[in-house]
Order: structure tokens, then C-alpha cells, then sequence
């Protein structure tokens, strides 16, 4: 009798985390012609706020403008090409203007001064390059490409699932940028699994039973799902108490776990019962990505003097830092001759799809 083996899925290809030129091609089929995200309205408040985003080797300008928009602008000017602002972060007086030449925007990208031009020279023939910008619950996102779908089509059921959270009504309390010497994927791979949470994180262990939860379905939009707290555990902190109450609309299911998201390219949602926590990614080499970690809580909460977002921030803080020291020894391990693709076990479902994704194979 012979016994068929059941067909064992496997990792990618080593070039798949280590030749630039894939690289190249998946900043431009995943971080130029998908929405990304790139922060939250809150971190600009007023009109003339303004943060830089480097987006596939482009240079960004997010900015709110006089009407209460978020538009977002390619940081080049459109004289001689010269990179129009250098500061990572701040506040333009009612107009952006280049350092070199003297040209002037508004906030909503039209050209309003261009000293030393001809007479007959047309000024409206000359905005800011402009990128599509929508936003969802507050998070911002952007989208290179010359003809793109809406963003609520990116998103397909997310709206609707996350709506209990009203992460629209959060304020950010503190934010953390990490440099991670590995491949954007292998970030995204070790967030989608907890088979090492008993070896590597014990202090998460200690608190979330890593075989607990159910994951969804997974789709062209995301990956994700639940895990449950062991018993006495309330949230993800230092001594898994509460920060705060919890969050108001959340279920009574919904207060006894974390939902855990990675919505595709870059951005991962993670859902507490009182608060949620946000990685963006910004791959910036085959071998390197910026992740930017914020914590954001009810404001209400943060206002109270017993309010303890101190705990939540130290727990995941020292987890990331975890989780980025193994995907960097992945890297390097993926870098030698040695390396060939490795099975995948039955728990990994969710690595699987995500790539199948990379590779283009429907779910």
C-alpha cells in the first residue's frame, strides 16, 4: 500500500529577503501601487502642520491644509527639482516655500510665487506634484499610483470590524521609531505567529496563551486574528492590569482579548481592551526597515492622574525589541549558502498566505 505524503508548504527563497532587485520590484508593486500608510491626522492638528514620509525612495510631504484637509505632496519642487524641506517635522507659516529659489506654495500645493519669471509665465501650470490621501478612523494613507481604487476598496470589511474600537475617537501617548536591520517581510512573518512566544517572550507568555484565539480567513486586504488572556491577565502591560477603563463600545468578548491585524502593505493593528497599538513599516533596504510604534489610549484616560499607559509602552517595547533582534539573526541566516527554504507548520497558516500574497497566488 503506498501512502501518499501530505504536500508540506514551505518559506521563500532566500532572494526573496536579500536580492535588491526584488526588492525594487516590491516597493513598486506593494508601496507604490497599494495604499500605505503613513501616520495619524492627530500628529498634525492644525492647518500648516506637517510631517515628511519617505515612501519608496520618495520623499513626502503630509500636511494639513487651510480648508482641514490632509493632502499629501512629492517634496520636489517644480523649478529645478530641489528637495523642498529638509525638517522631519513642523509647522510652514501659511505657505511652503523652497530654500533655493525663493518659489512659493499654499498649503493646498498651488503655486502662489515664483520670483524672477517672465511676465507671460503661468503660474497655475506649475502646483506641487500631489499624491492621492484618504483617511480611515484617523490613519492616514497615501497612494502613488497614477489611477488607483478607493481605499475603502483596499480595506474590503476592516471599517465594519473595527468599529467597536472608534480608534478615530484615540490620542496618540507615545511613539517609538525602531531601526530593524531585516527584510520588511520577515517583520510582518514573526507578527503573524506566536509558536515563538514561550521561548522568546516570556513576559507575554506570562500573560496571553499563545495557542488561544481563532485567526480569520485570510484575504487579498490582511491577515490577522485573537488571542486570549491566561487567568487574572486584563490587558498586555508590565502586570497585565488595565492602563485605564476599558475602551467604551467594546463587547464583553472583545475585553477579553487582543485582535491582532496586518493589513497589507504596511501597517499592523494591534486591538486592546484599552487601548491599541500601531506599527507602521518602512522598508528601507532588502535588509533594513524603519517600524514606527505608537500607543494611543481614550484622552479621556490619559487625563486621569492614575493613568498607567507607562506599563503598556515599557511591555511592548521590551517585546519589539525581542521580536527585532530574532528577525535580524533571520536575516543573517537567510543570507548564507546554507539556507534553503523550511516547512511551515499547520499553525502557520497565516505565514502561507501572506506569501502567497508576495508571490501573487490568490487565498
Amino acid at each position: 500500500m503506498i501512502v501518499e505524503k501530505e504536500p508540506v508548504a514551505k518559506t521563500l527563497p532566500a532572494r526573496y529577503y536579500t536580492d535588491p532587485v526584488v526588492f525594487s520590484e516590491e516597493l513598486k508593486r506593494f508601496y507604490s501601487e497599494m495604499w500605505v500608510c503613513v501616520g495619524r491626522t492627530n500628529h498634525i492638528p492644525a492647518a500648516g502642520d506637517y510631517f515628511l514620509r519617505e515612501v519608496a525612495g520618495e520623499s513626502l510631504i503630509v500636511v494639513r491644509d487651510a480648508r482641514d484637509t490632509i493632502r499629501t505632496f512629492f517634496n520636489v519642487c517644480r523649478h529645478r527639482g530641489t528637495r523642498i524641506c529638509p525638517v522631519p517635522e513642523g509647522k510652514f507659516a501659511g505657505h511652503i516655500q523652497c530654500g533655493y529659489h525663493g518659489w512659493k506654495y499654499g498649503l493646498d500645493g498651488r503655486l502662489i510665487g515664483a520670483p524672477h519669471m517672465h511676465e507671460s509665465f503661468c503660474r497655475e501650470e506649475y502646483p506641487l506634484h500631489e499624491v492621492s490621501t484618504e483617511v480611515w478612523d484617523e490613519h492616514i494613507f497615501i497612494n502613488m499610483a497614477q489611477q488607483s481604487k478607493p481605499l475603502l476598496a483596499q480595506l474590503a470589511d476592516l471599517p465594519q470590524k473595527f468599529s467597536h474600537w472608534r480608534m478615530g475617537e484615540l490620542t496618540p501617548y507615545h511613539r517609538i521609531s525602531y531601526d530593524v536591520k531585516a527584510n520588511w517581510k520577515l517583520i510582518v512573518l514573526n507578527y503573524n505567529e506566536c509558536l515563538h512566544c514561550p521561548v522568546l517572550h516570556p513576559a507575554l507568555n506570562a500573560i496571553s496563551d499563545y495557542r488561544s484565539g481563532n485567526n480569520d480567513q485570510p484575504n487579498d486586504s490582511y491577515i490577522g486574528g485573537s488571542m486570549e488572556f491566561r487567568s487574572g491577565a486584563e490587558t498586555m502591560s508590565m502586570d497585565g492590569k488595565l492602563c485605564g477603563a476599558y475602551l467604551p463600545g467594546l463587547t464583553g468578548e472583545e475585553r477579553t482579548m487582543v485582535y491582532y491585524y496586518a493589513i497589507y502593505p504596511n501597517l499592523f493593528l494591534s486591538l486592546h481592551p484599552d487601548y491599541m497599538m500601531t506599527h507602521i513599516l518602512f522598508p528601507r533596504a532588502v535588509d533594513r526597515t524603519e517600524v514606527i510604534c505608537e500607543w494611543h489610549f481614550d484622552p479621556a484616560e490619559i487625563s486621569k492622574p492614575d493613568f498607567k499607559g507607562d506599563g503598556a509602552v515599557r511591555f511592548w517595547d521590551e517585546t519589539n525589541r525581542q521580536d527585532w533582534s530574532i528577525v535580524e539573526l533571520s536575516q543573517a541566516g537567510i543570507g548564507s549558502r546554507a539556507y534553503t527554504p523550511g516547512p511551515y507548520s499547520r499553525s502557520e497558516n497565516l505565514l502561507q498566505a501572506f506569501d502567497k500574497m508576495i508571490l501573487g497566488t490568490p487565498c
